[in-house]
Order: structure tokens, then C-alpha cells, then sequence
């Protein structure tokens, strides 16, 4: 088996420019009326889970988890996860997101939301969520809302709004 070609590290101030970059080419301007831009909105990103892959010195890919609240229960907010087309069907993505849950359960953090393809993210560990039992605030398509459990029943126990920890 050979080495990754990449390598997975935390998110330094000087990665700004290159993240912001991957969300343009993967996003495009629309990423700020999307109802996870709204949760994650004045809200920084947990810089203890917030991860870059380089492949060389290049930023290849990144991902972020933010603070937010279903109900009263504090949660994350994964993403955006994003992979330079360079880049793409490596297994970073992937990696990422692994690395990330990894890190998350190990600091003690219960569950983390998405709004996500859950053929994609499934095998990471996400499973959809019944409308009812969590809402957005704003609109979403509900099949695409998924939770992973870092600890046993969190993904039950979700329930309420998803809250912003500033305006929630």
C-alpha cells in the first residue's frame, strides 16, 4: 500500500486565502445565501477542527466544523468541505472529514450536522435526520440533512432549531 500523496494538518491563518479560493471555485457566490452559510455566519470555525490537506505546499483541500445548537444541545456544523478539482477522487475529501470526526469525539463533542449527499457522507458515518426532528432556518432540502453521532444516541436525541450560537 503507498503512502498518501497528501498531508492533513490544522488550518493556519495563512491558509485563508487559499480556503477562500477552494470555496469560490467549488461554491461560487451562492454559497452565501445557503441556509448552512446562515448557521455558520459570524460564528468562527473551531481551529481546533478545522483541517487542510497539502499536497506539496498547496492547500488541496480543506474543512471546517463550527459551534451551533440543535434545541439545546451543543453540536457542530461541518463544513464547507472542499477539494480542488487538481485534486479530486484521492480519498481527501474523505480523509478529511474522518480526520475531522476523529478529532471532534476525542475533544468530547456529541454530534455534527450537514447538509450533505448521504452516499457520500454515509459511509463517514452520517445518517439522514427526520424534518421534524431538526430544522434549518431557511430552506433546505430535508433528504440532504444528516447527523453523525460521536457518542452513542446523540442522532436520536437531536431535536429542535439549529441555531447560529450568536443570534440562536
Amino acid at each position: 500500500m503507498h503512502a498518501p500523496l497528501y498531508l492533513i494538518r490544522p488550518e493556519l491563518p495563512e491558509d485563508d486565502a487559499a480556503i477562500e479560493d477552494l470555496h469560490e471555485i467549488g461554491f461560487g457566490p451562492g454559497r452565501f445565501a445557503k441556509t448552512a452559510f446562515r448557521l455558520r455566519e459570524g460564528v468562527p470555525a473551531d481551529p481546533d477542527l478545522s483541517l487542510v490537506a497539502l499536497v506539496g505546499s498547496r492547500v488541496a483541500g480543506s474543512v471546517r466544523l463550527t459551534p451551533i445548537r440543535i434545541g439545546a444541545d451543543p453540536a457542530l456544523l461541518l463544513g464547507p468541505l472542499a477539494v480542488h478539482p487538481d485534486f479530486g477522487n484521492r480519498g481527501i475529501g474523505r480523509a478529511l472529514v474522518r480526520t475531522s470526526l476523529e478529532a471532534a469525539a476525542r475533544l468530547g463533542h456529541r454530534m455534527v450536522l450537514l447538509v450533505g449527499d448521504e452516499p457520500y457522507y454515509g459511509p463517514l458515518g452520517f445518517r439522514h435526520v427526520p424534518p421534524e426532528r431538526v430544522q434549518l432556518p431557511g430552506p433546505v432540502d430535508t433528504r440532504r440533512v444528516l447527523i453523525a453521532e460521536l457518542t452513542p444516541g446523540a442522532h436520536a436525541q437531536a431535536q429542535g432549531p439549529a441555531k447560529n450560537w450568536r443570534w440562536g
